[in-house]
């Protein structure tokens, strides 16, 4: 018994009917084309991965108190501006 009740003979079966509808190449040609894409995507994942560490290290407010300041001061101004409609 094989991958949920399908034994080794039914997937040479449809083994075979694929090889005949699709031939070699075309199913050489989107293997290809798959790995590329799933090689891609890991790539992509993987420099996003990187950016975001490298941005997190550049971001790193040096000042909180500053950060912190600025923050309640721009959330007054915005009760303000409501207090004020």
């Amino acid at each position: 018994m094989g991958i949920s009740g399908i034994g080794i003979w039914q997937l040479l079966i449809i083994l075979a009917i694929v090889v005949m509808l699709f031939g070699t190449k075309r199913l050489r040609s989107i293997g290809s084309d798959l790995g590329g894409a799933i090689k891609g995507f890991k790539k992509s994942m993987s420099d996003e991965d990187a950016e975001k560490e490298a941005g997190d290290k550049k971001d790193e407010p040096k000042n909180l108190d500053s950060k912190n300041a600025e923050s309640a001061e721009a959330s007054t101004q915005a009760k303000e501006k409501t207090e004020q409609k």
